[in-house]
């Protein structure tokens, strides 16, 4: 029987089905392409699953700020002074209530569209992950999809108050936006904005700078930062009903709204920029009509990671933890001790911490900026998948060694796959690199051991290697013996089972056949207690030893 751990795939929709090899740096969606939700076809999400993905999470599907003219649509133009790149963040929403366009083969039926996908990814036996961006919104929101009876946000504010609870976003009174870049952007008129609104990054003057935010303004959920407040310091006043800030029901209504449309779950971007106290009652009221949905939050902070989950978050990113600590021992800045830390500083929460070796955010593995060689990284993604019953992610383009070294436009050569321009991912595809994903995945989802099974760390007993990593994995008479060489050279290893790993995984001494479940190799294996077990690595290789 299939286990239950979450195996999830990150797809940029707009990436992913995009054939245009033209990769244009700032080139526009007619000459550089564009995917669309149609490209996941039933055969494609087939073999989605059959890499061993349980969840699809969809970046980019609510509309955002772009550059391209959509107004024969009815869609409000953006100026560009305030979109970054041609295509425009994904986190930067102009209609929290609409589909974007540049997803949509029929642009006026792209609601559809989306619905049609919902339904094609429950049938390949996956659920839908979308973004929810609760913290901030693009500068020139305004929707044209909300249900009847919706306020727009912003519709009821008083700009002459820069905080006040039942306004939606902050405000710069008696300030326009006069932020350090071009206001014309090669339009006849510039971009205005007054009173100035704050920015999404927490910059509360009308003057954002190029690394701040600027293409975003910050929405009010009731802390009042002019006063000192922060979301860690909020607490809603005593009468609830009466004082509940505007913008609670309002995103509360847009999560039930994408929930009703067959969402399984969100991913909730800046969670911690957002009042736990919203997510507890946010959750809460979710959970009433949708029990199964999950919430997925990024949270930096590990200072308030259980206070996150308290408030309602079934999985937060593991990012300054466990993503740090493996990018740092594969760049051979640190020991492999320094995963045993890693997983110690979260195990009484661990099935609740979301592991990843790339996402949007971060730089790709096979950059120059990490390892160079996506292969190089691989003993990392078999620690990270495998290590605890916790889920996994894994992003589009990592399977096949993306590096995302081009200078797409607006990030320019950062080791990142653009989120801001129209681009494609090279045509290039390691099937040898894939086909190990592939393996790798698939030994998380079904093996018991791994998603049910208790894990054994076993290098307080073997610190003389310092690079490489070796755990136990066990559930019922399953057991997995996993070991990472995370060395650029090969080793012979002499490792150590203690007594208390027999004792505690109820293992008893003896030879046992095994496979190599990477590999296929068979082969025997002692395990004597408190005695070495002798093993040969090649470079940054790993072996799954399924006993």
């Amino acid at each position: 029987m299939e286990s239950s751990k979450l195996i999830i795939y990150q797809v940029f929709t707009r990436l992913y089905g995009n054939r245009y090899q033209t990769r244009k740096p700032f080139g526009t969606i007619e000459e550089n392409g564009c995917g669309k939700m149609n490209d996941f076809s039933p055969s494609v999400l087939k073999h989605i699953r059959e890499q061993g993905f349980t969840h699809v999470w969809y970046t980019g599907i609510i509309r955002h700020a772009t550059t391209t003219d959509y107004s024969r649509y009815g869609i409000p133009r953006q100026h560009p002074a305030v979109v970054k790149g041609r295509a425009g963040s994904p986190y930067a929403i102009t209609d929290y209530y609409d589909v974007d366009p540049d997803l949509a083969v029929d642009v006026p039926h792209r609601m559809e569209e989306f619905a049609k996908l919902v339904n094609r990814t429950h049938r390949a036996g996956m659920k839908m992950i979308i973004d929810f961006v609760p913290n901030h919104v693009a500068r020139q929101y305004q929707s044209i999809a909300k249900p009847a009876g919706i306020r727009d946000l912003g519709e009821d504010d008083n700009p002459d108050h820069g905080f006040d609870l039942q306004n939606n976003f902050y405000y710069c009174p008696g300030q326009s936006f006069s932020p350090y870049l071009d206001l014309y952007h090669g339009e006849k008129e510039p971009y205005t904005e007054s009173p100035a609104k704050a920015t999404g990054n927490d910059c509360f003057h009308n003057a954002p700078g190029q690394n701040d935010w600027y293409e975003t303004v910050k929405l009010n959920y009731g802390v009042d930062y002019y006063a000192g407040q922060t979301p860690s310091s909020f607490h809603l006043p005593p009468s609830t009903i009466l004082h509940q800030p505007s913008t609670w029901q309002k995103m509360l209504d847009i999560l039930l709204y994408w929930a009703e449309k067959g969402v399984d779950g969100f991913r909730c971007d800046m969670a911690e920029m957002v009042p736990a106290a919203f997510w507890a009652w946010a959750t809460k009221a979710v959970r009433e009509q949708y029990p199964d949905i999950i919430f997925i939050g990024e949270v930096y902070n590990p200072a308030e990671y259980r206070h996150y989950l308290a408030s309602g978050f079934d999985y937060l990113y593991d990012k300054v933890g466990m993503y740090d600590t493996l990018c740092a021992v594969l760049c051979h800045r640190c020991g492999t001790d320094a995963i045993t830390y890693a997983w110690q500083q979260t195990d009484d929460i661990r099935n609740h911490m979301l592991y990843f070796l790339e996402n949007h955010d971060e730089q790709r593995l096979a950059s120059d900026f990490i390892v160079g060689q996506a292969e190089k990284a691989l003993p990392a993604v078999v620690v990270a998948a495998l290590l605890q019953q916790n889920p996994f992610m894994l992003y589009n383009g990592q399977e096949w060694g993306e590096r995302g070294m081009e200078a797409a436009g607006f990030s320019g050569s950062d080791g990142r796959t653009t989120i801001f321009d129209y681009w494609s991912l090279s045509a290039d595809r390691d099937t040898k690199l894939s086909d190990y994903y592939q393996r790798l995945l698939n030994i998380a989802r079904k093996e018991k051991a791994v998603a049910e099974g208790l894990m054994f760390d076993l290098m307080y007993v073997n610190q003389q290697y310092y690079r490489q990593y070796a755990f136990i994995r066990k559930a019922d008479r399953q057991m997995l013996l996993i070991v990472a060489n995370f060395d650029d050279v090969p080793v012979s290893m002499s490792l150590t089972i203690p007594s208390h790993a027999f004792d505690y995984l109820s293992i008893a001494e003896g030879t046992y056949p095994c496979t190599d479940l990477l590999t296929g190799t068979p082969t025997e294996l002692p395990l004597p207690r408190d005695a070495p077990v002798t093993l040969h690595l090649l470079p940054r290789q790993s072996v799954v030893l399924k006993l």
